[in-house]
């Protein structure tokens, strides 16, 4: 599983993290970091859930 992440649409809600903190981490500002962009197979409803919860949709999960 792999994150990609569009920087630009992001608006720093932080529900990627408060629903992945192990996935998605926040930068100085707010705005979503994430740690890796490939997802361990332990973390993987992290970064869905993180994902479905992003008002913007600047998260993709693509499934390898």
């Amino acid at each position: 599983m792999r994150i990609l992440f569009n920087r630009r649409i992001c608006s720093g809600h932080a529900r990627c993290n408060e629903k992945g903190p192990d996935v998605y981490g926040l930068d100085e500002m707010g705005y979503c970091l994430p740690r890796s962009p490939i997802v361990p197979p332990e973390l993987e409803e992290q970064a869905r859930d993180g994902a479905r919860n992003c008002p913007e949709g600047a998260l993709t999960i693509v499934e390898d």
